[in-house]
C-alpha cells in the first residue's frame, strides 16, 4: 500500500482520517503521517495490515496492476 491509495480509499468511502483510525485502530496521528507520504507506506507491517483490513473489510480490494478484482467492491491498483 501506498500513502496515495490510503488517502484515495479513504476518499472512496467518505472516510476522515479519523474515522480510519477508529475503525483501524491505528491511531490518528499515525493514519496522519502515513498518508503524508507518497510511495509505499513506512512504518511496521502490523499497522499496514490494519489499515487494509479495515478497508477491506468495506469493500476496498487493493492490487497489483494485472490483478482481477473478486467479488463486490472497489479496486484500487498500482503499477508493479
Amino acid at each position: 500500500m501506498t500513502g496515495e491509495q490510503v488517502r484515495a480509499a479513504r476518499a472512496l468511502l467518505k472516510w476522515s482520517a479519523k474515522k480510519l483510525a477508529e475503525v483501524s485502530g491505528v491511531s490518528y496521528p499515525t493514519i496522519q503521517r502515513l498518508e503524508s507520504r507518497d510511495g509505499p507506506l513506512a512504518g511496521y507491517a502490523d499497522t499496514h495490515d490494519a489499515i487494509r483490513k479495515a478497508f477491506e473489510s468495506h469493500g476496498i480490494q487493493f492490487m497489483v496492476s494485472g490483478e482481477v478484482a473478486t467479488g463486490l467492491g472497489v479496486a484500487i491498483g498500482r503499477e508493479v
